[in-house]
Formats: C-alpha cells, structure tokens, sequence
C-alpha cells in the first residue's frame, strides 16, 4: 500500500479544523456535535478520529493555530529594521486573521469563533492552558519588539516590555470583541485610532 504523504495529511487536519471552525462559529462550541463536524467536511469519523479525539482536541488545535499565525507575524516584525509602528502591526495581524488567513471564516465569524473560545477556556481546564501558553508567547513576541523598538530609537527606555505588550494585547482583543458583539468594526479604524493616539504630546506646564 502506497504510503500518504506528510502534505496530505497536513491538507487532511486543515480540512478538519477548518469544518471545524465554521461549526463552531455558526451553532457555539457546545451547539456543536462531532456528528456536524463530520457532515460539514464530509469525511467519515474515522478520518477524523484519526486526527482528534474529540471537540477538545478540535478547539485548542484551532487556538493553536491562530497564536501560530499571531506569533510568525511578530517574528518576522521583529525581524524588519525598524519595524513596523504598533498601529501597523496591529492592522496587519488583525487584517489576516478577519481575511481568512485563519480557516477561512468571514470577519465577524471569526471574531464570533475567537470570543467563543475565550469563553470555553473559563471551564474547560486543557483549553486554559493552551490560551494560557499562547498569551504568553505573544508576550514575548512583543518583547521581541520592544527591543527592535528600542534598538531603532523609536520607543522609551523607562518602559516595561512587558507593560508594552499587555496594554497591545488588550488592544487587539478589544478590537475583537466589538467585532463580535457589534460588527461593522474595520482594521482601518484599530490602525487610524492607535496613529492618533501615538501622536498625542503633552502639553507644556503653566
């Protein structure tokens, strides 16, 4: 028997994760069955069983893989002398991540599919610890940064690195969930809204 290649088993688990999402970002993780998983990518539970054990596996993969997208683009940030100001970055990764470079799912789908994730994290202890580690290589991502910042001449030396990369963190997440809950959110207005803010100057005493 003819072996299967590495490619398509990779092809093979994206076409999973990406039924997956769609699911999970249509009827909530737990209107969810593995049952509509199977029908949504047409495979036989077999197939998919191959690759995940259950819904469990299937959400963290799919968290997984979104800090993995958030992590390279930070990288290769970092990597750009100087790198690209925050308000640029931010609309980049929040652009690829509602354009589909993420399963595939429409802008508000996806940001619905992100937000029912934090949520199941609250109860669901394995899922924790995979946002968990992701937070916390995003943390370091921006670390990364702030050195490149620095190195550049372009940030503070009197500010945290990691005070940076929380307050960017949070931004982004913020951004998100009014996507989620509201819509109509563009990355435009994430990457205008930051300019402006980076370009306040104190007024000068008395």
């Amino acid at each position: 028997m003819a072996r299967v290649s590495q490619e398509h088993l990779d092809a093979r688990r994206r076409q999973i994760l990406g039924g997956a999402a769609r699911c999970f970002a249509r009827n909530g993780f737990h209107g969810t069955s593995m049952q509509d998983v199977l029908k949504e990518v047409g495979l036989s539970a077999g197939a998919v069983y191959r690759y995940f054990a259950g819904k469990d596996e299937l959400i963290a993969a799919i968290a997984d893989e979104a800090f993995e997208y958030i992590r390279r683009a930070f990288s290769e940030a970092a990597g750009i002398s100087p790198p690209p100001t925050p308000d640029v970055l931010l609309g980049r990764v929040v652009r690829g991540v509602f354009t589909g470079q993420v399963y595939g799912l429409e802008r508000r789908a996806c940001a619905a599919l992100i937000v029912q994730v934090w949520a199941e994290s609250m109860r669901n202890e394995p899922l924790a610890r995979t946002l968990g580690d992701g937070y916390t290589g995003m943390r370091a991502g921006w670390a990364e940064l702030v050195k490149a910042y620095r190195a550049a001449g372009v940030l503070r030396a009197d500010v945290a690195a990691d005070d940076v990369a929380r307050t960017m963190i949070a931004t982004a997440q913020g951004f998100i969930a009014q996507e989620a809950l509201f819509g109509g959110v563009e990355p435009e207005a994430l990457e205008n809204g930051l300019r402006g803010l980076m370009s306040i100057e104190p007024l000068a005493a008395g």
